[in-house]
């Protein structure tokens, strides 16, 4: 049973009551009076919100290009992957197919893809499909140039020092060396020496690797005509150009001028691709050597036609010749491929502009 608290008892609890209901109140206006003097103080940064985000992967399908059959999926690629990123990729799924070898195409007749492509710009949704070509074995661009000019410096040689499986000893001893061919010899070496150096010092490579096929192609083309040139320069019963030192004196003189003018374009096109200003066409120096950018988009292939074209006028042969004609006509296409791409980038500078030759190519 509940008893009535006396009186006595009855203001005491009244009185704890208020008493605690007072010191509430107290506490009350303490705390904001604390709260008023930090809010004085300086605002309170709240604690910074993460942000979480979703990182949208893509998926490669890659096809055979032959028979369009599924070879492999590469998922699990970020949007900041490129092409080179995708075909490491497929080298983990496919061990024998090296990043070099693979060849990947957006459209089955479409062209290769570059390695520095990024594969977001090829999404058109998150699953991206990809063709596959086998390159074939593949070597470096460095290696393609020093195998290809070692061959041509070290052929000459061997017919400039007349081995006896070569040309007959008692000819050779018998008949007396015009000074063209030591010149030959010098103009030779020179030029390969120069294209030796520059592949190591000067040009810098791209595209990363060439088919090997390629390189063969090209030492058969440069080391069969060097042996055919270099037997006829050399052999015992050469006989000098027709107007004699004139004709070589004029001609190892244009040689010389044009050796120096390639060396010189070669420098000045590496300059511009190792300053990363690649807003305008190269323009003409101080050095009178590159004043040929006034009138030509590609003076370095102007300059390579002339030094064989005075080689062959210094020493009078048929198969140097023939190798001249057939460097003119592949250097103009070369320079016609390349003056299309000039156009594209630097059109204002490029637009009067001939490829190789003024007027006629």
């Amino acid at each position: 049973r509940r008893q009535k608290p006396s009186a006595p008892e009855h203001k005491r609890d009244l009185a704890a009551h208020g008493g605690a209901l007072s010191m509430s109140h107290n506490d009350t206006r303490s705390f904001f009076n604390f709260s008023q003097l930090v809010l004085s103080a300086g605002h309170i940064k709240p604690p910074p919100v993460l942000k979480h985000s979703k990182i949208t992967y893509f998926e490669v399908e890659i096809l055979d290009v032959q028979s369009k059959k599924q070879i492999c999926i590469v998922d699990k690629i970020p949007p900041s992957s490129t092409v080179l990123d995708v075909k490491h990729k497929f080298h983990k799924a496919c061990p024998q197919w090296y990043p070099s070898r693979v060849g990947l195409q957006l459209e089955r007749n479409g062209p290769y893809l570059k390695d520095s492509v990024n594969i977001q710009s090829l999404a058109v949704s998150s699953i991206i499909t990809l063709y596959f070509t086998d390159l074939g074995q593949q070597v470096g661009w460095t290696t393609f140039f020093l195998t290809e000019y070692t061959g041509p410096l070290l052929i000459y040689l061997l017919f400039y020092i007349r081995l006896s499986t070569i040309y007959d000893q008692v000819e050779s001893k018998k008949n007396f060396r015009h000074p063209v061919v030591h010149l030959a010899c010098f103009c030779h070496c020179l030029h390969y020496i120069r294209h030796l150096l520059e592949t190591l010092f000067v040009h810098k490579f791209s595209g990363g690797h060439t088919p090997l096929k390629n390189m063969i192609k090209g030492c058969a083309f440069y080391w069969g005509f060097t042996s055919w040139i270099a037997y006829y320069i050399n052999h015992p019963r050469y006989t000098p150009p027709s107007f004699g030192h004139r004709q070589v004196s004029f001609a190892a003189l244009a040689f010389l001028m044009c050796e120096a003018g390639n060396h010189f374009i070669n420098v000045a096109l590496a300059h511009q691709n190792h300053s990363g200003s690649k807003a305008c066409f190269p323009s003409p120096t101080y050095n009178p050597f590159t004043w040929l950018f006034l009138l030509v988009s590609c003076p370095n292939y102007t300059y390579e036609v002339g030094s064989w074209i005075s080689f062959t006028v210094m020493t009078q042969t048929l198969p140097a010749g023939i190798f001249a004609f057939l460097m003119v006509i592949q250097m103009s296409l070369w320079a016609q491929k390349k003056h299309k791409l000039y156009l594209k980038r630097f059109y204002p500078e490029v637009r009067r502009k001939a490829a190789m030759i003024p007027i006629i190519f």
